[in-house]
């Protein structure tokens, strides 16, 4: 399952889809758009709307959501993903996350909810 903050659109998200792809079934759950700075936000007294888009890689299942990228992870482990998630990844941030900048973002977010919910997780970042 991947996710990450600077929305679906993001390239740097296409190619994480792309390269995941080889190794097994890809489901891409993103906000709908850029959610940088956001750390491990999550929506609680508004609803979330989840919206399924065409995504520019062949046979990758993808979904747009008005929440946050950690609301992105729940909802992908617990309403999407069919079978056991292998592996969460988050990214590719464009923007090192580094440092105490780790703190503010919500690539590396969506990854810790991942281990929170017991799934091996990894953030990606490029500058």
């Amino acid at each position: 399952m991947i996710t990450n903050d600077d929305g679906i659109e993001s390239d740097g998200l296409r190619r994480l889809a792309e390269a995941a792809k080889k190794f097994g079934k890809v489901y891409v759950i993103a906000p709908n758009k850029e959610c940088s700075a956001m750390s491990h936000r999550i929506t609680l007294r508004k609803p979330i709307d989840v919206r399924p888009v065409d995504y520019p890689v062949a046979d990758v299942e993808a979904y747009a959501t008005t929440g946050m990228p950690a609301d992105c992870v729940r909802f992908g482990i617990l309403n999407f993903v069919r079978g056991k998630t292998d592996l969460v990844l988050s990214g590719i941030n464009y923007g090192y996350n580094c440092g105490s900048d780790i703190q503010y973002s919500a690539t590396v977010g969506a990854a810790l909810e991942g281990s929170i919910q017991g799934y091996p997780s990894v953030a990606a970042s490029v500058d």
